[in-house]
């Protein structure tokens, strides 16, 4: 599979060219890579006007994914407000001018300020009790009993899968309750674009979803920031053909090429057989690292992503932070530890030997006294008022403490793992606070 971008900065690069353009670093620099970072120079294209070799790149990459595909260098957060504006755009389209979304409490709080920006309406899909607040179990009995309770018709449902701690959701199952309902299913796939290249695709467009976003840099070898944006073929027209003006709305001008070229590069790599091979050895590895600790006593048997490995370790003694110290200490950085977890992402670009670092480290860790707390209970907060009154009111900075009564501005969560507990125009009361603590949120944005 051809390069296109790679192709044409670096020949733009070896030219010799007098870079009377953007950007101000004329191709030098201490970085190194600045002779390959351009802008929309001739024949470079433009992301959102895309009519050459980006276009060409996106075509190579939809041909790779089996659906009309678009790259952002804004990450899911791009494609995740891109999505949600397709969604209300094809709403407006059926004669509703506020739409309906039901929506897994665990988003992205990208979600809120989406929604805050579009004035979307959100019915909340809770978690199971006594599940991680980074999860939400929405299975096919769970949504047709939504369905059959709920007094408006969501315009699409949104789930996020895989979520924060592996969990990968029946999407097929999902898709044909909501289209029997003639509801779109968008899916938050941003810890997911590798499930395409399993051995058997578990990516939602090929399972039937509508609309889907990937964060190509959280699981295959592109730069941070790159991501895709997918449209169903099968879906409403009106979503492929506005898919590029939905990306712009939200996005720079000025996209970075260094990322377009990251994406570019990543198509040859996922078109080699070689590397595809890669990732299924690597899950059937990872697979044998999940079992030798859940036997071993440290509970790694949680979720079924293939490529990531989520530990309870309280158990054997240690909480997720306490955990994550002695990785630390033996020079292996974790993607995420909370009190109770521990979250370790693969992928081929990491050594045999270092995964086998990673199992003796584990191995050797003395066993304690099981952990016997547990996190507090996280129960459904009083809304107040809609997600963009709340978040385009003003609002001040408080120590939780002080916030008991108040009304939640914006959600202040960082990412990872960027989930909030408490939504823009709830009330935050004792049981947040409860929460807020354990979780170690000092501060909140209220009204």
């Amino acid at each position: 599979m051809n390069t296109p971008i790679v192709d044409f900065v670096r020949q733009y690069r070896d030219s010799g060219a007098v870079r009377l353009h953007m950007p101000g670093h004329k191709g030098l620099g201490p970085l190194g890579v600045e002779s390959l970072d351009i802008t929309e120079i001739n024949g470079a294209d433009s992301l959102y006007e895309a009519s050459g070799i980006i276009r060409e790149s996106e075509e190579n990459a939809s041909s790779l994914f089996g659906c009309p595909t678009f790259y952002s260098t804004e990450g899911s957060s791009q494609c995740i407000r891109a999505m949600l504006y397709l969604v209300t755009m094809y709403a407006r389209q059926k004669g509703i001018q506020r739409p309906l979304i039901a929506a897994g409490r665990n988003v992205h709080k990208t979600f809120l300020s989406a929604a805050a920006l579009l004035d979307i309406e959100v019915d909340w899909l809770y978690p199971n009790d006594g599940e991680a607040y980074l999860c939400c179990d929405i299975n096919a009995d769970k949504l047709e009993r939504y369905f059959s309770e709920c007094e408006t018709l969501p315009v699409a449902v949104y789930i996020t899968s895989p979520d924060y701690l592996g969990n990968v959701l029946y999407v097929d199952q999902l898709v044909a309750i909501c289209h029997h309902h003639g509801v779109l299913l968008v899916v938050d796939n941003a810890h997911g674009a590798y499930l395409k290249f399993l051995p058997n695709s578990r990516h939602p467009i090929d399972l039937g979803a509508d609309l889907c976003c990937d964060s190509a840099h959280k699981t295959l070898p592109v730069l941070t920031g790159g991501a895709y944006l997918h449209v169903s073929s099968f879906a409403p027209v009106c979503l492929r053909e506005q898919a590029k003006n939905a990306l712009a709305l939200f996005g720079s001008t000025s996209p970075s090429y260094l990322i377009l070229q990251s994406l570019d590069a990543a198509n040859q790599l996922l078109a080699d057989s070689e590397y595809i091979s890669g990732l299924a050895a690597l899950s059937r590895r990872v697979s044998g690292c999940r079992q030798a600790l859940t036997s071993h006593g440290l509970n790694a048997d949680l979720g079924n992503e293939p490529l990531k490995l989520t530990i309870y370790p309280r158990n054997y003694g240690y909480s997720g932070i306490e955990l994550a110290e002695c990785l630390r200490e033996n020079g292996i950085e974790c993607e995420f530890s909370d009190p109770d977890f521990v979250v370790l992402m693969f992928t081929p670009a990491i050594p045999e030997a270092d995964i086998q670092r990673l199992m003796d480290v584990l191995m050797a860790l003395p066993r304690r006294a099981a952990v016997r707390s547990v996190p507090p209970m996280i129960h459904r907060p009083a809304r107040v008022l809609s997600i963009r009154e709340a978040a385009l009111s003003p609002g001040i900075s408080l120590p939780v403490e002080e916030c008991v009564g108040r009304v939640l501005q914006a959600a202040t969560v960082g990412c990872p793992p960027a989930v909030p507990i408490v939504v823009c125009g709830e009330r935050i009361d004792k049981d947040a606070l409860e929460v807020f603590r354990y979780y170690g949120i000092t501060h909140c944005n209220v009204i």
